[in-house]
């Protein structure tokens, strides 16, 4: 019996590798805050990513989990969310390793989340899973200790990959949609000073990269990023030329600050410089069906 879980798997993401996944799998269960049902041929069980409550049964025989569990970044860093956003990736992995451990025939392969936002801000080195070089301060930090919670526990019958994920573009969800919107009423030059580098991926290719690690077995940190990382001021330029906007005006760095504010975000999310390769997946063979800015948002848009 082939058996796929998802933890936290009801948002953007998701979705995404529902819709890639439900051919290849006979079961598919989402661990969710809600309520739990069977929904379109998939089980939906309860979970509060801290405790067990009767979801953990489910890991028994299973072939692949995918942990995506964390609070959005998408917010201020006020004390009470940097804890938030700590605690809740940290628990879930913690709570997970002790379910797989208990389990008499374990998860094949376990996949966490964690994020290209561990490497430092770079303009100049791209980064790669040998030499990248990663960073100190909060969001770095964070997904150091991310990473050390999910590595921690040997499980000596799970295969286990964290997931260095990038920013995924998609059509429902994710930061393509805000970033549209401002380009569209005008507002779709760089960000800031424009040469910081974005590092992206189209969600068809998260979905396919993930089922590429999956085949081939890859464990350890994997890049989750597509191969070329391109400067926010291009990434603008493009997206203005895909969606048919005559101009753009370009927000200053102070300016983004001050607005982040009143969204209730943090300019760092646009500021800084993610200068991520996918080496190890390129290594192995993975072909990219959407290389290039312009193929993901022709597709997208």
């Amino acid at each position: 019996m082939n058996k796929l879980i998802i933890a936290a798997g009801t948002g953007f993401l998701g979705q995404s590798l529902i819709n890639h996944f439900k051919n290849k799998f006979e079961e598919i269960v989402i661990l969710t805050r809600g309520k739990s049902r069977n929904s379109d041929g998939i089980k939906y069980v309860n979970w509060d990513a801290k405790t067990f409550s009767g979801w953990e049964t489910e890991l028994e025989n299973t072939t692949v989990i995918i942990n995506l569990a964390g609070k959005s970044v998408d917010c201020r860093y006020t004390k009470e969310n940097q804890r938030e956003i700590l605690l809740s990736r940290i628990e879930s992995t913690k709570i997970l390793n002790q379910a797989v451990l208990d389990c008499k025939n374990p998860p094949k392969h376990w996949l966490n989340s964690s994020t290209s936002t561990i490497y430092r801000f770079s303009l100049d080195k791209q980064m790669d899973e040998v030499d990248g070089e990663i960073g100190n301060d909060f969001s770095m930090n964070v997904a150091q200790s991310w990473e050390k919670a999910f590595f921690k526990s040997e499980t000596p019958k799970t295969l286990k990959t964290a997931l260095r994920t990038s920013i995924v573009l998609g059509k429902n969800g994710g930061a393509l949609r805000p970033i549209k919107m401002l380009a569209k009423i005008g507002f779709g030059g760089k960000q800031g000073k424009g040469n910081q580098f974005i590092s992206w991926i189209h969600e068809i290719d998260f979905a396919r990269a993930i089922d590429f690690i999956v085949e081939k077995e890859m464990i350890g940190v994997v890049n989750i990023v597509s191969p070329k990382p391109i400067a926010n001021k291009d990434f603008m330029s493009v997206l203005r030329k895909v969606i048919g906007a005559p101009f753009g005006i370009p927000i200053s760095e102070s300016l983004l600050k001050l607005g982040a504010v009143f969204i209730r975000t943090e300019s760092e999310l646009v500021l800084k410089s993610r200068n991520v390769i996918p080496k190890r997946l390129q290594e192995n063979g993975f072909q990219f069906e959407f290389d290039t800015l312009e193929k993901a948002l022709k597709d997208l848009v």
